[in-house]
């Protein structure tokens, strides 16, 4: 499909029709008990929001740096932008990608929108002394215990909290508010939106954390690898797993949903994106992308051709 220098498949052989053939692996008998005590704990934080406002580089548009209490007290930063003369009739939670994230995405297809850009603990302007930033480090946090794996605080982080703390400051938010996720962020996302009822609708962009057990047998060049190798070394981690698979949590998801999945991905194994989409439970759109962390010629329109997907999808005027 594409020349590369990686030691294995990128497409693990998979072709498209086998990609939607995959099925979700299945669920723990309290997996969505488990997940509901989980986000019912996070609704009840102060999230105590506050706002600095920033230069923007968008005349039309106000940027703030964000900061909230999340799940056990941890501090979250994040960016928050507000359109500038335009009355707020939406409000959308943004994700990030394993690699963090410095500035609030300016290229969404979103107009009377308050956007709320969160930090994952640990990472970025959320970073903290006991939990590392690497990816690959802060992919096994707390990783021996359901309980304490560092999963369960970023859905609080990224999803829930931050809803909350959106809505907090903009409560005419609450009419419309959507959620966008990429690679981490929107495996994270699949995990989370399944048990918040304040969530219209979502998009998935290459998400990771799709059928664990299929993931612990593709090498790959992403946080995945650092668990795989784990798992080879002490072969603990899929009774941890187990709880935070996307693709099972998918299942549960039936807000209407909007996935980018790659066929090619060196960092986040296409059955495991394909996993999740297949795994939706209610109105559900697919956008095939050609490759995922992966730069090549026709990146830029396909860029292009996803934003005007998304305008659609998320019905904006």
């Amino acid at each position: 499909m594409f020349r590369h220098a990686y030691l294995f498949d990128p497409t693990h052989g998979y072709d498209l029709d086998a990609l939607l053939a995959i099925a979700a692996p299945p669920p723990p008998a309290d997996f969505a008990a488990f997940w509901r005590e989980l986000q019912a704990r996070a609704r009840t934080v102060t999230v105590a929001p506050t706002l600095q406002e920033l230069p923007s580089p968008q005349p039309h548009i106000q940027v703030f740096a964000v900061h909230f209490t999340s799940l056990d007290g941890v501090r979250i930063g994040g960016w928050l932008t507000r359109p500038r003369d335009e009355p707020i009739e939406r409000g959308v939670v943004v994700g990030h990608g394993y690699g963090g994230r410095e500035s609030p995405d300016f290229h969404l297809p979103f107009r009377h929108a308050a956007m709320i850009f969160p930090c994952a603990r640990g990472i970025s302007w959320s970073a903290r002394a006991d939990i590392p930033a690497n990816p690959d480090q802060h992919v096994l946090h707390g990783i021996e215990q359901r309980e304490s794996y560092v999963f369960g605080g970023c859905a609080a982080d990224t999803v829930w909290c931050a809803a909350s703390a959106l809505l907090e400051l903009f409560p005419m938010a609450a009419q419309r508010l959507d959620y966008l996720g990429i690679s981490f962020g929107g495996g994270i996302g699949a995990l989370a939106l399944p048990w918040d009822e304040r969530f219209h609708g979502g998009h998935l962009n290459v998400p990771s954390f799709g059928h664990h057990p299929l993931r612990l047998t593709l090498p790959c060049v992403g946080s995945g690898e650092a668990v795989r190798r784990y798992q080879d070394r002490a072969g603990q981690a899929l009774a941890t797993l187990r709880y935070f698979d996307a693709a099972v949590a998918a299942r549960h998801l039936r807000i209407p949903m909007h996935v980018a999945a790659a066929r090619f991905d060196p960092a986040v194994p296409p059955p495991g994106q394909f996993a999740i989409y297949n795994a939706l439970a209610g109105h559900r759109e697919l956008f095939v992308l050609q490759a995922g962390h992966f730069e090549h010629g026709g990146l830029a329109a396909e860029e292009a051709r996803l934003r005007d997907a998304l305008a659609y999808f998320f019905n904006v005027a």
